[in-house]
């Protein structure tokens, strides 16, 4: 956990903590909040299982574990939870990553059981978020009624997210992270989901991550960065980029990197080695 700063520098920042229970601040009109919950008991998995439509869920699921930035003047919302990431697991339906013959007894739980992988086991998702008007109703200038329900989207840009600012020296505000859900694929590597946040005093920033690690066969890592520089008085600028990087072991064996499983045990350090299968820019366009 990074090291915040006190009262003093949250108020200089033009911030303060929530008072009333729950991880976060307000800060230049939004209000950022973190929850950190407990695995899935199992009468919330079976609900989970039956709503997904699915016998299959993630070793542990934090179902009560999300992170929300609110809008506060338009009602926009935008949330990071396990459920809609699963429902995009769910939806996307790849195939199951193939393993070695001799490799498939670890997916059995008990002797001699016979091992189907006819699902994607490593729970891959391509969920960038999710975000909804909380006010879908507002009155314009004029006095007039208007729906703006349908107004939230992405579109596509060409603008980047300011990778400067982000390198600037500024103190942080508020830093959290949250794991969504995790598998490690009966030991035979890594299937993790976490959103990380970061407030400082002219901009918060998010990394969603999806890693995994079939050991000895495939490395994917799905990564969203969404970033928002604080503007007060004007309308918020929020930018979402995603890359989708992806490399088998055998790939890596090629150009000469070591396949030891050890060697990849933090995404941060290799994902140069992954190449680029997908990125996407894109801006929020709202009812600002």
């Amino acid at each position: 956990m990074t090291e915040e700063v006190d009262a003093n520098g949250l108020k200089a920042a033009g911030a303060e903590l929530l008072t009333d229970g729950r991880h976060g601040l307000r800060i230049h009109g939004w209000e950022i909040v973190s929850k950190r919950g407990s695995i899935l008991s199992s009468s919330s998995h079976e609900q989970w299982e039956e709503k997904l439509q699915t016998s299959h869920l993630p070793e542990m699921v934090f179902g009560d574990s999300c992170l929300v930035l609110k809008h506060l003047k338009s009602g926009t919302k935008l949330h990071f939870n396990a459920f809609d990431a699963l429902m995009g697991w769910k939806q996307e339906a790849l195939p199951p990553v193939e393993v070695p013959a001799a490799a498939q007894w670890k997916f059995r739980s008990k002797p001699f059981q016979q091992v189907i992988l006819d699902y994607d086991y490593t729970f891959t998702t391509p969920y960038v978020g999710s975000e909804m008007m909380e006010v879908s109703i507002q009155v314009n200038e004029n006095g007039k009624v208007i729906d703006v329900s349908d107004k939230l989207h992405w579109e596509d840009c060409k603008e980047h997210i300011d990778v400067g600012a982000l390198a600037s020296k500024e103190p942080i505000l508020f830093y959290d992270e949250v794991v969504l859900y995790e598998d490690e694929l009966a030991d035979n590597g890594v299937s993790l989901l976490t959103v990380k946040v970061r407030v400082m005093p002219s901009y918060w920033f998010l990394l969603l991550r999806y890693w995994l690690r079939v050991d000895g066969v495939l490395m994917r890592l799905r990564d969203t960065r969404i970033y928002c520089a604080f503007s007060d008085g004007a309308n918020p600028v929020i930018l979402r980029e995603s890359c989708w990087r992806q490399v088998t072991f055998q790939a890596l064996s090629a150009k000469g990197y070591p396949i030891d499983d050890s060697a990849y045990s933090d995404p941060n350090i290799i994902s140069q080695r992954l190449p680029v299968i997908m990125h996407r820019t894109q801006k929020l366009k709202g009812p600002w």
